[in-house]
């Protein structure tokens, strides 16, 4: 059994752990954040937060059907993340900064599509819950014979973690978008969409590289 000590600060350290890798989640929200402001990038990571908890909670119920589930589909689920990506991808590519910088304010309120649009990206991608798994074992975290005030707990400690490292990374880069200038933003788009269409064109490829 945990102590509540080790849920919390392992719970924390699990959500920062899953959060803080750069990839494609991690990049939308720092182009969001400098195209359209701190709470616009930090609402997007709550969306993937939200969704890695829930990938979080199969893990903590034990629920061995999804896992088997994931792993006799792996290729095909990764192909299907990998074309949401991918549309995504372009949107951003294509997208204008000045227009979004320009918007009427009575439109430019969009902090639930995204948190709902980071959500879905996230939970495209259900390998996550390999990480989870990988991460669980190794701090000896949450298991099926926990108490359930004790799953809650270690869960509601990975969001804590998660939502964390969204905060700093989201504050810091927020302070950047004051000395950058529209060009700037055209081009940041410009490069996170193209890396977000590479990443999803790899995670396309590889998986199909196992049926040649």
């Amino acid at each position: 059994m945990l102590s509540i000590i080790d849920i919390i600060y392992k719970g924390i350290l699990i959500g920062i752990l899953v959060s803080a890798p750069m990839g494609p989640i991690g990049l939308l929200c720092i182009q969001r954040t400098l195209n359209k402001g701190q709470w616009h990038g930090f609402f997007s990571g709550v969306g993937a937060a939200l969704s890695d908890l829930f990938y979080a909670g199969m893990v903590c119920l034990g629920m061995g059907f999804v896992v088997d589930f994931i792993e006799g589909n792996q290729s095909i689920l990764q192909i299907i993340g990998s074309i949401f990506l991918l549309a995504f991808g372009i949107y951003i590519f294509r997208s204008n900064p000045s227009k979004q910088l320009h918007k009427p304010k009575e439109n430019i309120n969009s902090i639930p599509q995204d948190i709902i649009s980071a959500f879905f990206l996230t939970l495209s991608n259900p390998l996550i819950i390999f990480v989870y798994i990988v991460l669980f074992s190794r701090f000896n975290f949450i298991s099926p014979e926990e108490k359930i005030y004790s799953m809650l707990l270690g869960l509601l400690c990975i969001i804590i973690g998660a939502l964390s490292w969204w905060f700093l990374i989201t504050f810091f880069v927020g302070k950047l978008r004051k000395v950058i200038n529209l060009r700037g933003l055209w081009l940041i788009n410009k490069i996170v969409g193209t890396v977000i269409i590479i990443l999803s064109v790899v995670g396309f490829v590889y998986p199909l590289m196992a049926y040649i």
